[in-house]
C-alpha cells in the first residue's frame, strides 16, 4: 500500500515532463523487465491463465495507468487517491455478481454513499486552481479499471504463479501501450534525469514489487476482502502529497474521501443473518403400550 501511495505522488512530478501514454509505456516497460527476470525460472503461465492475464493485463495495467496519468494532470495526488479507492466497492460488486452470490443490500447502500463522494470531492476539485472534472471522471475510469482487472486476475491466479501473472500481465500493459513510444523517447531525450528516475521507479517499485505482492495476497483471500487494505493508501497520498509536494486536496474534497470511505465500510458490512425459527423438540416416541395397539 505503502508504494501504492508513492506513486501517485511520482506521477504528479514526473508528469511535469511526460505524458500521459508515454510516462504509462516507460513505467511498464521498466516493470516488465524486473518482473521479467524475475520470473525466467518459472516459464510461460499456463494457457487457461491468459485470458485473465490479458485482460487485466490491458484494463489494469494500460487502461488505468494511462486514466490515472492523465487524470492527475487535472488533480491533485490526494483527490485521486480519494476517487481511485472507490475501486474496493467495484470489486466487492463485480465480485458479488461474477460469482452468482448477489447484491446484499449494504453493498448497495455502500456503493450509492461512496458515489457520492466522488461527487462531492469532484465538485470540490472543479472548483479548485487548475482543476476541472475531468480529472475526476478519468480517475474513476482507472478505479472501474483497476476492479475490473482485479476481479479478472483472480481466475488466472488459480492457473499460474502470482509472479507470472504479474510479469507476463505487465508484459501484455506495455504492448497495448506501444503507440506512445515516440512520445517517450522525444521526451526522454528533454526530460531531467528527476523525472526519468522517477519514472523508473514506479516501474520497479509501485508496478513489479507492488503488483506482484498484491498478486500474491489475491490468490490467498478474497477479492473483496483484500480490496479492503486500499482504504489506507488516500491517507497515506496526502501525508507524501503534502510532504514531497506541498499540496493537499481542499476541504471539500477531504469530506468527498471520508464519504468515499465509509461507504466502502457500509459495503463490507454483513447482512443480517435471517431468524431462525423457533426450536421445536423432537417429537416424543409413542409408548410400547401405544405402538402396540393395548
Amino acid at each position: 500500500m505503502l508504494l501504492w501511495a508513492s506513486a501517485f505522488v511520482c506521477i504528479r512530478s514526473a508528469g511535469e515532463f511526460y505524458s500521459p501514454g508515454s510516462l504509462a509505456l516507460g513505467r511498464l516497460a521498466a516493470g516488465s523487465l524486473v518482473a521479467l527476470l524475475a520470473a525466467t525460472r518459472t516459464g510461460l503461465p499456463a494457457r487457461a491463465a491468459w485470458p485473465g492475464i490479458a485482460a487485466s493485463g490491458v484494463l489494469w495495467f494500460g487502461v488505468y495507468t494511462v486514466a490515472l496519468n492523465r487524470g492527475e494532470r487535472e488533480v491533485d495526488a490526494g483527490t485521486a487517491a480519494m476517487v481511485v479507492n472507490l475501486g474496493p466497492v467495484l470489486i466487492a460488486l463485480l465480485g458479488a455478481a461474477w460469482s452468482g452470490e448477489g447484491l446484499p443490500r449494504p453493498l448497495l447502500w455502500g456503493t450509492a454513499v461512496a458515489f457520492t463522494g466522488a461527487v462531492v470531492a469532484g465538485i470540490a476539485t472543479a472548483g479548485a486552481e487548475d482543476a476541472s472534472v475531468l480529472g475526476v471522471l478519468l480517475c474513476l475510469v482507472a478505479a472501474v479499471t483497476y476492479a475490473v482487472g482485479t476481479v479478472c486476475q483472480k481466475p488466472a491466479l488459480r492457473h499460474a504463479s502470482p509472479l507470472q501473472v504479474c510479469a507476463f500481465g505487465c508484459l501484455v500493459g506495455t504492448a497495448a501501450c506501444v503507440p506512445f513510444a515516440g512520445d517517450l523517447a522525444a521526451e526522454a531525450a528533454r526530460a531531467p534525469a528527476a523525472a526519468t528516475l522517477n519514472m523508473l521507479y514506479l516501474g520497479v517499485f509501485p508496478t513489479a514489487i507492488a503488483f506482484t505482492t498484491w498478486a500474491y495476497a489475491l490468490a490467498r483471500m478474497p477479492a473483496g476482502r483484500l480490496g479492503a487494505t486500499t482504504y489506507l493508501v488516500p491517507v497515506l497520498v496526502v501525508v507524501l502529497s503534502w510532504a514531497v509536494l506541498g499540496e493537499t486536496p481542499a476541504p471539500p474534497a477531504f469530506a468527498g474521501g471520508a464519504l468515499c470511505l465509509a461507504g466502502v465500510a457500509i459495503s463490507r458490512r454483513r447482512s443480517p443473518a435471517p431468524p431462525s425459527p423457533a426450536h421445536e423438540g423432537p417429537p416424543t416416541a409413542p409408548s410400547p403400550g401405544r405402538a402396540s395397539g393395548a
